[in-house]
This record gives C-alpha cells, sequence and structure tokens, in this order.
C-alpha cells in the first residue's frame, strides 16, 4: 500500500531528473541514466519564481495568523462558555463545512471586482480568515481540558484573552499544529482561486507560476515540470513527516475516526 501511495513521488523525482529525451521515452525508466540538475534551474528562471515563491508563503502565513486569530476565541466560546443560542450557532458552522467553495466564489469575485481589489492580496486573504472545520477541531480539543484549569487561571486574575492564548492553545498544541498544517498545505497548492483573482505576476503564486512552465518547439518539457512540481510538494511533504504524530494525536482527542 505504501509503495501505492509513494510511486507518484518517486516518479515525479525521477522525472525531474531526466534528460528530455528520456523524460517521454518508451518504453518509461524510474532510474535516470543520467542525473541533470539543471532542470530545476530551467524551472526557477522560466518566471518570477522568487516573486511567486513570496507571494505564497506572504498569502498562506497571513491567513494561517488571521484564522487563529478568529477560530481561537470562537471556539472557546463554543466550548467554555455557556450562552444562549450556542448549539444553534455552532450548528451554522458545521454547515460551513458542507458548503463547496464553489458556490462562494462568485459572490465574492464580484464584490472584489466592484471594489476594484482584483490582483491584490486582500482577494486571497480575506475570504479565508476563518475555517469551520478549525473551529470544530479547537472546540472538540478545548472540551477535553478540565474546567478546574479555567477556574484556576481566573483567581490568578487571567482575562479570558489570556487564557486563550496563553492556557488553552498551548493545550491543545496537536490541534493547533494539525489544523496549521491543513491550512499551510490547502492554501499553499491553492491554484484555482489565485489564478481568477489576480491578473499579472504581482500577487501570482507558485502554483500558477508551476503551471505557466513554457513549452519548448511544441513539446512540454515534462522534466522541468515535474522539477516545478517537486519545488512545489517539497515542503509539504517535509512538514507533513515531521508533524504526523501530532495530527494522529490531535484526531484521537477530537473523536474524527
Amino acid at each position: 500500500m505504501i509503495i501505492i501511495f509513494l510511486f507518484p513521488f518517486i516518479w515525479m523525482i525521477s522525472t525531474s531528473l531526466k534528460t528530455t529525451q528520456e523524460a517521454i521515452q518508451i518504453p518509461p525508466s524510474i532510474i535516470p541514466s543520467k542525473i541533470v540538475i539543471e532542470n530545476y534551474l530551467k524551472a526557477w528562471s522560466s518566471g518570477p519564481f522568487l516573486r511567486y515563491l513570496g507571494n505564497s508563503l506572504f498569502i498562506t502565513l497571513s491567513v494561517l495568523v488571521i484564522q487563529f486569530i478568529v477560530m481561537v476565541p470562537a471556539a472557546y466560546a463554543f466550548s467554555k462558555i455557556k450562552f444562549k443560542g450556542s448549539n444553534i450557532l455552532f450548528g451554522i458552522v458545521l454547515i460551513g463545512l458542507m458548503v463547496p467553495a464553489q458556490i462562494t466564489f462568485l459572490p465574492i469575485y464580484m464584490m472584489m471586482s466592484k471594489a476594484e481589489l482584483i490582483n491584490t492580496y486582500v482577494p486571497l486573504i480575506l475570504p479565508f480568515m476563518t475555517s469551520s472545520f478549525g473551529i470544530f477541531l479547537l472546540r472538540q480539543n478545548f472540551m477535553q481540558i478540565s474546567d478546574e484549569i479555567i477556574e484556576a487561571a481566573k483567581l490568578d486574575n487571567s482575562s479570558d484573552l489570556k487564557i486563550m492564548f496563553k492556557v488553552m492553545l498551548p493545550m491543545a498544541k496537536p490541534a493547533v499544529i494539525t489544523f496549521a498544517l491543513f491550512s499551510f498545505i490547502y492554501h499553499w497548492n491553492n491554484y484555482f482561486w489565485p489564478l481568477v483573482m489576480s491578473n499579472s505576476d504581482l500577487v501570482r503564486t507558485l502554483p500558477i507560476g508551476v503551471a505557466m512552465l513554457k513549452e519548448s518547439e511544441g513539446v512540454t518539457n515534462w522534466n522541468v515540470v515535474m522539477a516545478g512540481n517537486v519545488m512545489l510538494t517539497a515542503p509539504i511533504l517535509l512538514l507533513y513527516t515531521i508533524l504526523n504524530n501530532k495530527i494522529k494525536t490531535a484526531f484521537a482527542y477530537s473523536g474524527i475516526k
């Protein structure tokens, strides 16, 4: 099973190190007869990849920070504060898990277009300022934390804000890391949204840059394309490998099977 899962990545790395001719030969070979590191240089120099990389990092990290600023108070309120209508509001949050992003695309695009914000960072960050899944995951983990800990913090004159970010958040570290990883992967790989919300290299991201790798003489240079894809996927594969155990722990506490 693990071989089936890893084979596409092995093939991608192998093709990225082949010559153009070997990359399209039939029958194909897994091990390159000659390792061509220059494919990565060609992919990097085919466009303003440094700009694309900077945009991807800025957008992904900005979204992640804003999401936690919004989600932590929401999850804390739903898990530890009793107020009228909390179950109804939480149900509305869960409905957000069932709404496809494609449904909200057109209204958001029209709003951003009328506000003349297309080709800026705003439409790439603002629509993702919160996450129903993130609120649910943090709420489930916060519910596992004893109320006595919160009462002790209040006796120590800690405000709700301090309790949320200094007490609750560190104790829900596996869930925090898990959501951060999922959010990073989603926004790092997001292709469709940045494509329609940008019309120049000013705010374009790395997935768009990889998709725009040029064709040469009518033939796609698959070795160069695969080199670009390796650069795109390497960071998330590394993060997932390092944080794999934290993800399992977070799902165990949240009750997700």
